[in-house]
């Protein structure tokens, strides 16, 4: 596509309101801007797919937090993968495909040095955004690294059929795990994860309290708990969490819409027996690992040995939806927006 054969208008989603508890479509707007074009340094990028992701919605508030909220009135972020149509930087030409994070926009001017140039031949683009990108490294780093796992370890991820928790517990059970165990919101995901992800078991938090059912399905306790939703979950690892555990905060998705405060685990005092610690993460800090996990895990999903899903919705028009969608925890997988 050459610059005259460009159409004039792209396509954003603003922040118009701060959403109050749940966010209501009446707090976004999905609006018309100019296509812009590219300054020296920069490139002009049809997104392909876009990312939605939990950590969005605290961007979403104006509270202070590890990511700058959106600005109201203006064009959100969020990753995305796309073909460079235009370009004014050395080293990236029309035709190139980078991953970047200007998405919720069909239409984005991305500065160079922001743009990771990345090869729709050695994996599907959407692969990007997910096994072999944010949050693929947020797994393998928050596993690996921040939870210090170790070959024989039992392992308990909550939000386990999402993108980051699907993969945790793959990683786990191919570096050596002794045990692998997973929650998830639907009967269909705990099929899902023991079938195709090879857990050794899982359970439907929404089947009982989630206490009793980690006991059954934990009896000899855990060594590391991969947190991505917080509240009962945090508190029933906590509770069977053995000498010297760990666990990994990567997220908690149970809290992210609450008003009020979120009571903490009422058993706190057991770190002090079993030696246990609580760390929380951001993938940020560990992009160091970037060149490792994607030889690592490229390969394995090259080979099959790591399989992943996508839930793929169409159509900028629907980006809000999407978002919402994995609020209520719809997705299987990483949730994708196909542009």
């Amino acid at each position: 596509m050459t610059d005259t054969q460009l159409p004039s208008v792209s396509r954003e989603w603003h922040l118009t309101a701060r959403p109050v508890g749940w966010p209501k479509p009446e707090d976004f707007a999905l609006v018309e801007a100019e296509v812009p074009q590219p300054g020296e340094g920069q490139v002009l990028v049809r997104n392909k797919y876009v990312s939605v992701d939990p950590y969005m919605r605290g961007r979403m508030s104006a509270a202070k937090s590890y990511a700058a909220p959106y600005e109201l009135g203006a064009a959100m972020q969020g990753g995305a993968v796309g073909e460079v149509v235009a370009s004014r930087a050395k080293g990236i030409a029309a035709g190139d495909h980078v991953l970047h994070f200007l998405g919720w926009r069909e239409y984005a001017v991305v500065d160079a040095k922001q743009a990771v140039k990345v090869d729709p031949e050695a994996a599907p683009l959407s692969a990007y955004l997910g096994v072999l990108g944010m949050t693929g490294l947020t797994a393998y780093a928050g596993l690996l690294r921040v939870a210090s796992f170790k070959e024989g370890d039992s392992v308990f991820v909550s939000g386990a059929a999402g993108a980051v928790g699907s993969q945790v517990g793959q990683i786990a059970r191919l570096k050596g795990a002794s045990r692998v165990i997973g929650s998830a919101g639907s009967d269909e995901k705990v099929k899902l994860l023991v079938e195709e992800y090879g857990f050794d078991a899982a359970f439907n938090y929404k089947n009982g309290p989630v206490g009793e059912q980690l006991r059954e399905a934990a009896p000899d306790g855990v060594d590391v708990y991969f947190d991505n939703v917080g509240g009962d979950h945090l508190e029933a690892a906590i509770g069977r969490l053995n000498r010297d555990g760990r666990v990994a905060v990567c997220g908690m998705i149970s809290v992210y819409n609450n008003t009020e405060p979120a009571p903490g685990p009422k058993n706190l005092a057991r770190l002090i027996q079993t030696r246990g610690r609580i760390q929380g993460f951001l993938v940020g800090d560990h992009y160091d690992l970037q060149p490792q996990f994607v030889q690592e895990v490229g390969a394995w999903v090259r080979s099959g040995e790591l399989k992943y899903n996508e839930t793929v919705v169409e159509g900028i028009e629907n980006n809000l939806e999407a978002f919402f969608g994995v609020l209520r925890g719809d997705n299987t997988g990483k949730m994708i927006v196909k542009l």
